[in-house]
């Protein structure tokens, strides 16, 4: 009786939860401003990740140029990986020009860290 009592109220809250969903709008909605900027936000942290992957394989076949340059290439990386984190926050806050400054200064370090990491030992 209890069984069948706590079921019932399962289906009931099922039902409901399944109805309200139902009523819901989107979650981004159309006219959400942010979407863009939100993407090239995304697209800038893959770059980040693109740029630490180079690292690696550099720092692992041994072919970084100096440990001076690898220090320089991490430091790159980090602060890229540091002002991906604040477009995303200036993001959040619709702050569209701070966005767009900062995916610049995320493009020149992981730029520069890619060249570091190509840059052969001599």
């Amino acid at each position: 009786m209890i069984h069948n009592k706590l079921l019932y109220r399962g289906i009931v809250l099922i039902t409901l939860l399944g109805a309200s969903s139902l009523h819901a709008g989107p979650i981004d909605s159309p006219g959400h401003g942010h979407q863009d900027k939100a993407q090239l936000v995304h697209e800038a942290n893959h770059e980040v990740d693109h740029a630490w992957e180079v690292y690696h394989r550099a720092a692992l076949g041994g072919t970084v140029a100096s440990p001076a340059l690898q220090a320089d290439i991490e430091q790159h990386l980090h602060e890229a990986r540091t002002l991906v984190t604040q477009a995303q926050e200036a993001a959040e806050r619709g702050d569209e020009r701070q966005v767009e400054d900062l995916l610049k200064q995320v493009r020149l370090h992981t730029t520069r860290a890619i060249e570091g990491s190509k840059e052969q030992k001599k």
